[in-house]
């Protein structure tokens, strides 16, 4: 597999990453894990875990438009090198912005986000570019 290829790979697990902070907060609520109504508890959520679950959502939010950009540079034949670095940029970029969403950087993550969009952006335009 290439390294794009694996790229959209991680960038599908950061999503359940994310998740794995939800479902701790949800955990640490009074009522413990309420898995018969999970949406109307994550609704309840504050601080750490409603963040987690903005940057769980964000992620799902972020992976179509990647996975279709490494798949257009791939099939219009963009050239190999620069779609894994634009690749690698962005999966580098979402980890630090799920860092950065659920420790409360906002500007930071503002940034982070920024790079790993511009990334995929690249991508998609990268045949043109190089």
């Amino acid at each position: 597999m290439t390294i794009p290829l694996t790229c959209v790979f991680i960038s599908f697990l950061l999503i359940y990453v994310a998740r794995l902070f939800v479902a701790r907060a949800q955990a640490q609520q009074p009522e413990g894990l309420d898995n018969r109504n999970p949406r109307d508890q994550q609704a309840k959520l504050t601080g750490v875990g409603r963040r987690a679950l903005a940057a769980h959502q964000n992620a799902f939010e972020g992976f179509a438009p990647f996975a279709a950009a490494v798949f257009t540079a791939h099939l219009a034949g963009a050239d190999a090198r620069w779609s894994a670095i634009l690749a690698v940029t962005h999966v580098a970029a979402r980890a630090l912005y799920l860092v950065m969403y659920i420790g409360d950087k906002a500007s930071a993550r503002t940034a982070v986000w920024i790079i790993g969009f511009a990334a995929t952006v690249g991508l998609f335009l990268l045949k043109w570019l190089v």
